[in-house]
């Protein structure tokens, strides 16, 4: 139906990959534990719709042109790494939040944007991730429906589920597991150095891929 073979074998397969940790997995950890459950989930909602832009992507066939261009595969995955290592860097910069500043909710409001922001673009800005759509998806599809965009995005969004499930129920169980260590604010502002430091190795991680 609509040009896939073997559904359930991708939906297998697509949990084991999902489930197999990456630096999505990482960066999901690291915002849980050090800043508790919503900031966990939304930084998996974030890591979600940048996965569905790739998806939406390969749909279109934009995902070749970092298959086939060095220069801007070079471009998307440097500007990823220098964007995650601004973001590890700032953690290991910033000072202790005061009692005011951890109850003001507009702070609240906008500390929320920020992190689904940043998980949209570490995922967006890792063009391993557009590549592994371009490889992977195909396999499922067949022949004649290549120049279809229906195949892709069926699979692709059954991916990002399944991948956004995983996502949130690493966030809520990592950050239960947590969640009395952060409450002691010598130990958070410790989390929240550790986090910087996940960032900046996934930076450099990043910067090391080759096409």
């Amino acid at each position: 139906m609509f040009g896939i073979m073997n559904f359930w074998g991708f939906l297998i397969a697509g949990i084991i990959l999902n489930i197999t940790p990456g630096a999505d997995t990482m960066y999901i950890l690291g915002r849980s534990i050090a800043q508790g459950k919503r900031s966990g989930i939304i930084s998996a909602l974030g890591i979600a719709s940048g996965a569905l832009l790739h998806c939406i992507f390969a749909a279109l066939g934009l995902s070749i042109i970092l298959a086939k261009s060095t220069l801007a595969f070079d471009i998307i995955k440097y500007t990823g790494a220098a964007y995650l290592l601004y973001l590890g860097v700032g953690a290991l910069l910033a000072k202790k939040q005061t009692a005011i500043q951890l109850h003001n909710e507009g702070s609240h409001s906008k500390q929320f944007s920020k992190i689904y922001v940043s998980g949209m673009l570490t995922n967006v800005l890792n063009p391993k991730v557009s590549l592994f759509f371009l490889a992977f998806l195909p396999q499922f599809i067949q022949p004649e429906y290549m120049n279809s965009y229906i195949p892709f995005l069926i699979l692709g969004l059954t991916f990002v589920c399944t991948g956004t499930l995983w996502c949130l129920l690493l966030a809520l169980f990592s950050a239960k597991f947590a969640n009395s260590l952060r409450r002691n604010p010598k130990i958070k502002f410790t989390l929240d150095k550790i986090t910087g430091i996940i960032f900046i190795i996934l930076a450099v991680q990043l910067a090391l891929i080759q096409q």
